[in-house]
């Protein structure tokens, strides 16, 4: 049996961990569609949106001719101030990066982008990357190249490129002729600037469009989830059943043992015939027998009368005077236990109750029998009247219940355990039958105990 028991652990273990794999794989799948799908969206939107921008600014002299015109000028005297002077190199980039104009393109650019895409709110730069010169008299002549960097930001308001994305570069040519010590000189200039742009809530725009692929991938790894936690649930359950059949099955077996081997003894011994002649004797063996049957007899009434569900019990109700009735069962409890000493503190107001009273006064005594069996030495027992109920608070100073076992401690078949042992004798029906009783009568039944500090149970009925 405990071979079995012991395959049966493994198995649930084994399948547990493959579920969790599983699970794990199959989340990180999602994952990956969901990402994949994520920077595809966002590749598509930055390309719809380089469409519409590229569109607007494919020429942006239409935007204002004269200012355009401006920055050709100034673009053509530096070159030439430059050819003129090598040692104004070093004024070109101040100022291409701080041109008159600058505000005012900015504006118009901004205005242009507002009436043409409304709908969303555009930041923007254009970054000076190049400024060369080709010399007819020598080699180009290269004044400024750089990576795109936002301080070189020849209009614009967007603060960082960091959040931006490139939409296309700008490639100007422009060719004149000046003299030179009284030589004339072709020249050829080349700029290059870059257009950037960040889309406010950008992210929020791609996930809107994401929507539903979202909501699918949440809802299949919450139902996955969900699965995995009502199945891990039910394995758990699976297993305790399985341990607590085992541990019943084991302990039931050494209850009848003892009965068994008695009966098998003594009828050995009747079969001897100086016994038979033997009155005292034979009345001895007889009596023996009689007792281990009925102890037979009455272990298979106990596992027959508590296997019946709170639903499946027939009660046979009256009323009830308390706490008489109360007082009466501690009386007789305490007769049979005169080593423990009981508290009473009983409630003297004469309530009638309508119950069963052979079941409530099994249902009290087991409750009673269970303290004792759990090694206290002291009992108290109270009955009040709370909030038009009527309570019978049991307690004692026995090894106590740990909270984790609290829910387990009305289950069919189980008992505390004492360390890694069920060092207690006993079914495990006894405060399973209560919990029975105690809500065929519409009562309810708590419990309040820590290990090493006793337990108090607390049984109420409606008055």
């Amino acid at each position: 049996m405990a071979c079995n028991s012991l395959n049966m652990k493994k198995k649930i273990n084994l399948l547990i961990g493959f579920s969790a794999v599983i699970l794990v794989v199959l989340s990180a799948i999602q994952y990956y569609l969901v990402k994949t799908t994520y920077e595809y969206k966002v590749e598509q939107f930055r390309s719809e949106i380089k469409a519409k921008i590229a569109k607007i600014t494919n020429d942006y002299s239409d935007i204002d001719t004269t200012i355009f015109n401006k920055k050709d000028m100034l673009y053509k005297q530096l070159a030439e101030n430059y050819i003129r002077d090598k040692s104004t190199r070093f004024h070109i980039k101040n100022a291409l990066l701080q041109n008159e104009f600058k505000s005012e393109l900015t504006r118009k650019l901004q205005e242009e982008f507002q009436n043409e895409i409304p709908d969303l709110t555009i930041d923007f730069a254009i970054v000076l990357d190049k400024f060369v010169i080709y010399d007819a008299t020598k080699e180009a002549d290269t004044i400024f190249a750089e990576k795109p960097f936002i301080e070189n930001k020849l209009y614009g308001d967007l603060a960082s490129l960091d959040d931006a994305f490139l939409i296309r570069n700008y490639v100007g040519t422009t060719s004149g002729s000046l003299k030179k010590q009284e030589l004339s000189s072709d020249y050829k200039l080349l700029t290059e600037d870059t257009l950037y742009v960040s889309i406010k809530n950008w992210e929020f725009i791609v996930l809107k469009r994401m929507t539903l692929l979202l909501v699918l991938a949440i809802f299949s790894i919450l139902t996955l989830i969900t699965l995995f936690v009502i199945a891990l649930k039910a394995l758990i359950k699976q297993k305790k059943i399985s341990d607590i059949k085992t541990d019943f099955i084991n302990n039931i077996t050494h209850e009848l043992k003892t009965p068994l081997t008695t009966l098998s003894v003594s009828t050995k011994i009747l079969e001897r015939k100086e016994i038979r002649e033997n009155d005292a004797t034979f009345s001895t063996v007889l009596g023996t027998i009689n007792r281990q049957n009925n102890r037979l007899q009455n272990l298979i009434d106990q596992v027959m009368t508590n296997s019946l569900g709170y639903e499946e019990i027939e009660l046979h109700k009256e009323k009830v005077s308390m706490p008489d009735f109360l007082n009466s069962i501690v009386n007789d409890f305490q007769i049979a236990y005169p080593d423990i000493s009981i508290a009473k503190e009983l409630d003297t107001q004469k309530i009638n109750l309508n119950l069963d009273k052979f079941h409530l006064t099994t249902a009290i005594t087991n409750v009673l029998e269970n303290a004792v069996k759990y090694g206290c030495k002291n009992i108290a027992v109270k009955a009040s009247l709370l909030n038009n109920e009527f309570s019978i608070s049991i307690s004692d100073d026995g090894i106590g219940i740990s909270k984790s076992k609290h829910s387990l401690l009305f289950d069919k078949f189980y008992r505390v355990e004492q360390g890694d042992l069920h060092d207690a004798k006993g079914l495990g029906l006894g405060l399973y039958y209560v919990d029975q009783i105690i809500k065929a009568h519409q009562g309810t039944i708590n419990v309040v105990s820590d290990l090493g500090k006793g337990a108090t149970f607390d049984l109420r009925f409606l008055i």
